[in-house]
């Protein structure tokens, strides 16, 4: 399952109905914080809770994986010429996620390059997946767990973190721009419907 490309799907359905997520939420029965995190692809519903929002949705679960099929052995890319992807609040944090594999349906990892630029600062958060991160511009304060004991981060840095792990990036002071590439795996589980 593309779970980036599945979210979008179904934030796009949404929006194009002009539904919010208050009532999508209770339309299908979950609270808007669980449709939340599927729309910003921080959790893998299970096939019974892709059929309740999709029937909210009035739409087919497979309506919403079309275009999710096997595909070729490989695909070529450039960096600069990632897929803009909304998540979350991101413009108001001032992240901007650029999806890399986009074009690579049924992939096991969603490379992502992320820019930073000054903004209010995050609360930190957690996913199903693990997650491989490197600075690839700018420095960055790396946290985890908590905001008592911030890594910086420069240019090659990495750091590799296991599924629900809390953590966030921020720019570090000083700096009004950073560069990230990021790599998430296949989530770890499905989530509780």
């Amino acid at each position: 399952m593309n779970l980036p490309e599945l979210s979008q799907t179904i934030r796009r359905v949404r929006l194009a109905q002009k539904m919010t997520l208050e009532l999508l939420a209770k339309r299908s029965g979950f609270s808007k914080g669980f449709i939340s995190q599927v729309e910003n692809f921080r959790t893998t519903p299970s096939l019974k809770a892709l059929e309740k929002i999709a029937g909210a949705l009035g739409v087919e679960v497979g309506d919403l994986f079309s275009g999710s099929t096997p595909g070729e052995e490989f695909s070529f890319s450039r960096l600069d010429e990632g897929e803009e992807l909304k998540r979350d609040d991101s413009d108001r944090f001032g992240i901007r996620y650029l999806a890399l594999a986009y074009r690579q349906p049924g992939r096991k990892m969603d490379p992502f390059i992320l820019e930073y630029t000054e903004a209010e600062p995050r609360e930190l958060m957690r996913h199903d997946s693990e997650e491989f991160f490197v600075v690839l511009e700018g420095s960055l304060d790396y946290f985890i767990y908590d905001d008592a004991h911030p890594r910086r981060m420069q240019p090659g840095d990495t750091v590799y973190l296991k599924a629900n792990i809390p953590h966030r990036a921020a720019l570090a002071h000083g700096c009004s721009y950073a560069k990230a590439l990021v790599v998430y795996s296949e989530p770890a589980g499905l989530s509780a419907d």
